[in-house]
């Protein structure tokens, strides 16, 4: 089993007095976490929200049925607790009712958890989320000399757990796990009126991973208004099929302001929304798939060690531009990623004379994994 990088900082949190929350994607391995971390603490309830009957019978509990139902036990997981009608109340309850139990809570749907949990567990939740596998993680596990002639698949099929661990298999796990959570649990999960219009977004999106996203412009090509493409890419974001990276802008007149970027958590899964598993060689998107990796597993790093800085792309009316930059303790540092070592690199100087920062660097398939294990 691959350990993930969570593992000590979840287990630390334990104190029997919040609940530790984990977010992320369907299959990244949140279940097989809080269990593990669970179990290690001696025996534990486990409630499935996935469960037709559990979720009937945790529609509307009472305080003597949650007394009951936990019982003894010290430590309790509700996974996929989005499914559970009033979630935040009983996980507030099973708190309250319980001195000294332990609340574990795994879910797939930031959007669903927020909107019932929120308030019930307002300072009393730890949260976290919990990404498809890193760099890392998977050089830990195999070491690097093993994982590094696998960077060509990571770009075609991705990082999830499965997908990694059964690599022979990794285009049908990926169909698989494609039609489970992007279109059976966002559309049952939030309801959404036109299904086809969701999937038009979601393709448009992966066509355009590394460009620029203007909401007017994809709202006209998919035969929608900008509000309801702006609702739906933040319904695609909450249920964490793809984020965002903001233009990075203060003092230049001519820097863009509007637009962003928007990539997906995993390669594998915008190959399989554009239906294109072929190798590198035969592609015509090996920047774009290349960028979107690179910013996918520094977003887990930074994640992961305690980041507490904000990252852009930058870019003006010029076209002079930047691939990716990041903000902490008043600093600046500037990267341009690109897939060719030998690839000529000039950072813009509107951008150096304005704002000075601390350092610039490439970024190459030579010397990525420094990047993603400093």
């Amino acid at each position: 089993m691959i350990t993930r990088v969570l593992k000590n900082t979840l287990a630390k949190r334990v104190d029997h007095k919040k609940a530790i929350i984990l977010l992320g994607p369907r299959q990244v391995g949140k279940t097989t976490l809080i269990t593990e971390i669970a179990a290690s603490l001696g025996d534990h309830l486990f409630i499935d929200g996935d469960d037709p009957e559990t979720r009937l019978q945790w529609s509307n509990p009472s305080k003597a049925f949650v007394e009951r139902y936990v019982g003894k036990h010290k430590v309790v997981v509700i996974d996929e607790a989005q499914r559970l009608e009033n979630i935040g109340v009983s996980a507030k309850m099973i708190i309250d009712a319980k001195k000294g139990v332990q609340l574990f809570i795994s879910g797939s749907s930031a959007l669903e958890l927020a909107n019932k949990m929120n308030e019930p567990l307002t300072g009393r939740k730890w949260e976290y989320l919990l990404y498809p596998l890193s760099w890392k993680e998977i050089q830990d596990h195999y070491s690097f000399a093993k994982t590094l002639p696998r960077l060509e698949e990571f770009l075609i099929t991705g990082m999830y757990p499965e997908v990694v661990t059964h690599a022979d298999d990794a285009v049908e796990i990926l169909k698989n796990l494609a039609g489970s959570y992007l279109y059976k649990d966002i559309l049952e999960l939030a309801g959404v009126r036109r299904p086809e219009l969701l999937l038009k977004i979601l393709r448009a999106l992966a066509w355009q991973v590394g460009s620029e996203v203007s909401y007017n412009e994809l709202a006209q090509s998919v035969g929608a208004d900008k509000n309801t493409v702006s609702s739906y890419i933040d319904l695609l974001e909450k249920s964490f099929v793809v984020f965002k990276l903001n233009p990075f802008a203060r003092n230049l007149r001519r820097e863009i302001n509007t637009k962003r970027k928007i990539y997906f958590y995993d390669n594998g899964v915008r190959n399989c929304v554009i239906g294109n598993f072929s190798p590198l060689g035969q592609r015509n998107d090996v920047g774009a798939l290349w960028e979107n990796f690179i910013i996918g597993e520094r977003k887990k790093y930074l994640a992961y060690n305690g980041f507490t800085g904000n990252t852009y792309f930058w870019r003006d009316h010029l076209g002079a531009e930047i691939d990716y930059v990041e903000e902490a303790a008043g600093k600046l540092t500037a990267f341009e990623l690109k897939w060719n070592p030998k690839a000529k690199v000039r950072f813009p100087k509107a951008f150096l004379d304005a704002y000075q920062p601390s350092s610039t660097e490439a970024i190459h398939r030579e010397n990525y994994w420094n990047w993603l294990d400093s």
